[in-house]
């Protein structure tokens, strides 16, 4: 990403708190999965909800839904959200309508419904190299698209959960700690094992790594 671009709005704190009723009509991977139906691009699932696309059930409330692409393509998938506003984020703040500078400069892009103001899916631009997704946390992580895709039954794609665990470690929320007690005995050994061999990596010294 380049330098931080002017502009922008800075978050109070009090907006801050008041994000979570403007995320409270989010999209499911369902809706989003029928909005981009066909797009030539590949796309999945991020964060709390990979994991429960993974579980086979949703095994707890979500406070939105997150999607990534590789950066390249977005305007493939933004095309998908015509009718809709796309705000970039990053450091506290947020770029309404964002300009080409304020995407490039962030990985973050809020769809939100011009009509009520509220935020419907938060999409990842996301660092890759061809066909190889590019880790974000440590850029010497290089994993062909093909083997950290996942889809559910009904074909919705998601991330591998060793990846979303990966980046839940850096900051461990109570909903983290759920999230990897439930999923950690549903992984198969070789899921497990790469979880460890990243965790290593990324944060030495976790303490997940003990529980793995």
């Amino acid at each position: 990403m380049s330098e931080q671009p002017p502009g922008g709005i800075e978050l109070s704190p009090d907006e801050i708190v008041a994000l979570d009723a403007r995320w409270s009509s989010c999209w499911t991977p369902r809706q989003v999965a029928d909005r981009l139906a066909g797009v030539e691009t590949l796309w999945y699932v991020a964060a709390g909800w990979a994991l429960d696309l993974f579980r086979g059930e949703q095994t707890r409330p979500h406070g939105d839904l997150e999607i990534a692409v590789p950066a390249r393509c977005f305007p493939r998938v933004r095309e998908r959200f015509s009718g809709y506003v796309i705000d970039a984020v990053g450091s506290g703040r947020i770029w309404e309508n964002a300009t080409a500078d304020a995407l490039a400069a962030t990985h973050q892009t809020w769809v939100r419904d011009p009509a009520s103001g509220n935020y419907l899916v938060d999409v990842f631009r996301e660092p890759h190299d061809g066909d190889s997704w590019i880790c974000r946390r440590d850029e010497t992580i290089r994993l062909p698209y093909g083997d950290i895709i996942l889809h559910s039954p009904d074909g919705i794609p998601y991330l591998a959960p060793e990846l979303v665990l990966l980046f839940k470690a850096k900051r461990v929320r109570t909903k983290d700690q759920a999230d990897f007690d439930d999923t950690v005995p549903r992984m198969s050994p070789a899921r497990r094992a790469t979880l460890v061999e990243l965790l290593d990596r990324v944060h030495p010294g976790h303490r997940w790594l003990t529980a793995l």
